[in-house]
C-alpha cells in the first residue's frame, strides 16, 4: 500500500456540520472539518489502543489543519473512501472494513499540490471518473457493483457545489 497505514479509524464526521447526497450505492457527504489535537484526542480516549497509536503518530503540538472533507461511504454505512481536501496537508483515505478479528486499515495518502494543482478539482474528477476503483480498493466491491454512474453525477454536481460554497465561507 501506498502512504502511510493507520490501525486507527480516520476521525468521524461531525453530523451536523455534514451535509449529505444520497446517490444510491453511496452517499456522498460534504464536511467542513477544523482538526485541532483537543478534538482527536477526545475521539480516540475511549480506545487506548487508538489513542495511543495518535499520540505516537502526531506531530509536534499535534494535528492542526482544516478544510473540506468529502465523505464516500456505502449503502452499508461503511465510510470508504475520503477525501481531506486541507489547508496545510492535503490528503486522502481508502478505509478498509475491519477484518473478521477487527483489524482496522485506514490507508493516509498525501496529496502534492505542486504535481496535482487543486486537490478539490482533483478530488471532484475522481469521484466523477474512479470511484468504482477506489471503492474496489478500500475493499467496497459489492458496492462498487451497484453504482448508477447517472445518479453519482447528480450527487457529485450537488456535492461539487456545497464543497466549493463551504470553502469559499470559511476561506481566511
Amino acid at each position: 500500500m501506498i502512504g502511510e497505514v493507520y490501525n486507527m479509524p480516520p476521525q468521524p464526521p461531525v453530523a451536523e456540520h455534514t451535509r449529505y447526497i444520497d446517490a444510491g450505492a453511496v452517499r456522498i457527504g460534504v464536511e467542513y472539518r477544523d482538526v485541532d489535537p483537543a478534538s482527536l484526542a477526545a475521539t480516540y480516549a475511549g480506545n487506548a489502543e487508538h489513542l495511543s497509536e495518535l499520540e505516537e503518530r502526531s506531530p509536534e503540538g499535534g494535528f492542526t489543519d482544516e478544510g473540506v472533507s468529502i465523505h464516500v461511504c456505502g449503502d452499508d454505512g461503511h465510510e470508504y473512501v475520503r477525501f481531506d481536501v486541507f489547508n496545510d496537508e492535503p490528503h486522502y483515505h481508502y478505509v478498509h472494513r475491519p477484518s473478521a478479528d477487527g483489524d482496522i486499515v485506514n490507508n493516509v495518502i498525501a496529496y502534492d499540490v505542486v504535481a496535482h494543482g487543486d486537490m478539490l478539482e482533483w478530488a471532484l474528477e475522481r469521484l466523477r471518473t474512479r470511484l468504482p476503483a477506489m471503492l474496489r480498493a478500500a475493499g467496497g466491491d459489492a458496492v462498487a457493483a451497484r453504482l448508477d454512474e447517472a445518479r453519482l453525477g447528480r450527487a457529485v454536481d450537488e456535492a461539487e457545489a456545497l464543497a466549493r460554497r463551504a470553502r469559499d465561507v470559511n476561506a481566511t
